[in-house]
């Protein structure tokens, strides 16, 4: 089979069939479901209620031995599954998540399939371990967000005042300086408005040290070393939501207790984004995977989830490497971050995707009764954002820097223990930033909604010459451009107004580049500048942007009841030489798009659940 080099004026498609053995195992199976961004409308196809982990685990197991599951449920349970749950043998119930419709078990592994066998049961998969993922105000266009009246408007107090950021992570050291803020009583007190544990610790501090970056990223202030190293948010509240324990691990059980939590309390603390600077490979499709499915409710409610994409671009060799995008990063709804490297300069001509960045597609899949793989293939990431060798603030005495004294920022090595600062890269440390622009257009503007806020930062983003759509997606983050839209657009009726025509183009350390005026959807691209001057129906709360698509096995079109007629769908995704869409050498046409086990050139062929760059 011959692939063409991506620099070849066409570019060949090739397709790989994929074939799944059938099980001989009775499989529990359920009828796949439409959900919104996702399945296929009318699909009747009986899907395993098992993830493929689980039942490996199972086959494997010992008698007696218990296995911890997260059981889904599509409706309330019967007075049979009832009295299953509560007997307390043979099932022990570790946690319910009310508002997520799932519960946290361990139980006999030769009775998982009995669990899987109740007609209300959705799914059940594994209760897997999580990991994290893991001068930047100036590059990102931050600063000229707040820049003085002579450099353009003037919006000096857009630091993300009044909206919550809640950071999903391994704890917050709320004393650090980073988070101090004087009150109106001259006091110094924290924004680390509220800390709560999900790891049984019994403790909300950050005795790893990976929490207090990333929320310092989002919404660390400039009080340190002439403000060299403040985030992009630094009037924004926080939330800390403790997952991950002193050893930097955690579980999917602890995550859906924290999202559980944000359910409840989002509107409480004005949470408007959420961020996630950790993940777990995402195996099962996003239809049936728990942390995507409880992103989505969060979504729906109004809270945007920012997640990273993962740190799995290249293998033990070097070489690039596809369709390794950690959940909940391929849930539709969720923004997925990437990484870039600006090479310690704020000019970005010079800027790239890295290496390690995870690239797309997401490759997680759903089994048929039959046994056969249906793979997901979402374009992902959303968009990238600097990660590289970030500065932002430390947790004294954490087991980062214990294992790795080498990240311990030398600027910072004679400050006191609430002042110390240190290096971390990886697309943990890019989520955060785009995290804290999201903070900045929800503050200045209340009518924009998590679809909307995704779209604009799509549509202003700079698509990086040389990096492909499963790279960048829609390319590098604009705080500038993003804000600036979401600042000055009116909502009137079904059009979108402006004091003054969006220009469709930002200026940073001198140096101007154009927006990428597009929209990453499942497997295209949508364009048209009616995506800022009129209100999409894909931008409500009821909706995902990649809704507004009607997909076939041969042909995407747009569909009428999300965008309209303005909005032009499938005409090609993001050029293979970062260039501006319309020039340069497509990457893939959606005249095939990526079905089961399709994949496509630019040198890259997939087999089953992993791709490498050939």
């Amino acid at each position: 089979m011959h692939f063409s080099h991506p620099n070849t004026p066409c570019a060949r498609l090739a397709t790989l069939v994929l074939l799944a053995a059938l099980s001989l195992a009775l499989v529990p199976r359920t009828r796949v479901a439409a959900q919104p961004g996702g399945g296929a409308a009318g699909d009747t196809r009986e899907a395993d209620k098992l993830a493929p982990d689980v039942r490996s685990l199972v086959r494997g197991a010992r008698r007696g031995e218990k296995v911890r599951v997260i059981l889904q449920l599509h409706s309330l349970p019967s007075a049979d599954l009832n009295t299953l749950l509560e007997g307390g043998g043979e099932v022990r119930v570790r946690a319910r998540y009310q508002s997520l419709d799932a519960w946290a078990l361990e139980v006999d592994a030769d009775k998982v399939g009995r669990l899987a066998s109740f007609g209300e049961v959705g799914f059940v998969s594994g209760d897997y371990e999580l990991r994290p993922l893991g001068h930047v105000t100036s590059t990102t266009g931050a600063d000229d967000v707040r820049a003085p009246a002579g450099r353009g408007a003037n919006y000096s107090h857009v630091d993300g005042s009044g909206v919550g950021i809640a950071v999903v992570d391994s704890g917050v050291y709320r004393q650090h300086r980073s988070f101090l803020e004087r009150g109106k009583g001259g006091e110094w007190a924290s924004r680390v408005v509220h800390s709560e544990d999900f790891t049984g610790e019994g403790r909300t501090d950050d005795p790893y040290g990976h929490g207090t970056f990333v929320a310092s990223a989002a919404a660390g202030n400039a009080s340190l070393h002439g403000g060299a190293y403040g985030g992009v948010a630094p009037g924004a509240h926080l939330v800390n939501l403790r997952v991950l324990g002193s050893d930097g691990t955690g579980s999917v059980s602890n995550v859906l207790k924290a999202l559980d939590w944000l359910m409840t309390n989002h509107a409480r603390f004005n949470i408007r984004v959420v961020n996630m600077s950790l993940g777990t490979p995402a195996v099962n499709s996003y239809r049936q995977d728990p942390l995507c499915r409880a992103a989505r409710r969060l979504h729906d409610f109004g809270v945007l989830v920012v997640a990273a994409a993962g740190n799995l671009g290249k293998d033990a060799a070097g070489r690039k490497t596809y369709g390794h995008i950690h959940s909940p990063g391929n849930e539709p709804s969720v923004l997925t971050v990437g990484a870039s490297n600006t090479f310690g300069t704020d000019a970005r001509d010079d800027d790239a995707v890295t290496s390690y960045s995870s690239r797309g597609p997401a490759r997680a899949y759903w089994t048929d009764g039959r046994g056969v793989r249906h793979y997901d293939n979402n374009v992902k990431p959303d968009l990238v954002a600097p990660g590289n060798k970030l500065v932002f603030a430390a947790s004294p005495g954490s087991t980062l820097l214990a294992r790795h004294p080498h990240l311990e920022s030398d600027i910072s090595l004679a400050d006191a223990p609430d002042s110390k600062l240190m290096y971390m890269s990886g697309t943990s440390a890019s989520a955060p930033v785009v995290a804290g622009t999201a903070a900045l257009m929800f503050q200045v503007n209340l009518a924009v909604t998590p679809n909307m806020a995704k779209a604009f930062l799509m549509y202003t983003a700079q698509q990086l010459r040389g990096f492909n759509a499963f790279e960048q997606g829609a390319g590098q983050l604009n705080a500038e451009g993003a804000v600036r839209l979401a600042k000055t657009m009116r909502a009137v009726g079904l059009n979108l107004t402006y004091a003054a025509r969006p220009v469709p183009r930002t200026v940073i350390a001198a140096q101007g580049f154009a927006w990428a005026q597009g929209v990453m959807l499942d497997h295209s691209w949508a364009t048209g500048e009616e995506l800022i001057t009129k209100y999409q129906r894909a931008y409500t709360l009821d909706a995902v942007l990649n809704d507004g698509v009607t997909e076939g096995y041969s042909t995407v079109e747009r569909n009428p009841d999300e965008f309209t007629a303005g909005v032009n769908v499938g005409e090609h995704v993001l050029l293979s030489d970062g260039t501006r869409l319309g020039g340069g050498y497509v990457f893939f046409p959606t005249s095939l798009l990526l079905g089961d086990g399709v994949m496509v050139s630019d040198g890259v062929m997939v087999s089953d659940d992993t791709a490498s760059m050939f």
